[in-house]
């Protein structure tokens, strides 16, 4: 379905914890909505709701990745990766499916 790298979970457990949130009462909900320079953005948000149609991923970790039945085609082989390097801070999607991405990698095209 999708991957998170060890740095991403280590950074958005940080999240969580700095947030209130835990991992027993929260997931992760990422998905796709229309908009950005290249057509489609990534979204991602803390959630305590599951709905009956979602994708579920466990995580090592012991967090849940949550993805909305629309956004799976999208995300499908997706990695979630975070960058703490020179060029910038922040979550960074690989996505194998986009045929373009905008320079700042929040949005894409298929």
């Amino acid at each position: 379905m999708i991957s998170v790298s060890e740095k991403a979970k280590k950074h958005l457990l940080g999240l969580m914890e700095n947030g209130g949130f835990s991992t027993e009462t929260h997931n992760l909900r990422v998905g796709v909505k229309g908009g950005g320079c290249s057509g489609l953005s990534y979204v991602m948000d803390f959630d305590d709701k599951i709905e009956s149609t979602d994708e579920i991923v466990k995580l090592d970790c012991g967090l849940k990745v949550v993805i909305d039945k629309k956004s799976v085609l999208y995300l499908f082989g997706t990695e979630l990766n975070y960058s703490d390097g020179l060029n910038g801070k922040g979550f960074e999607w690989v996505n194998p499916n986009a045929s373009r991405t905008c320079g700042c990698g929040e949005s894409f095209a298929l």
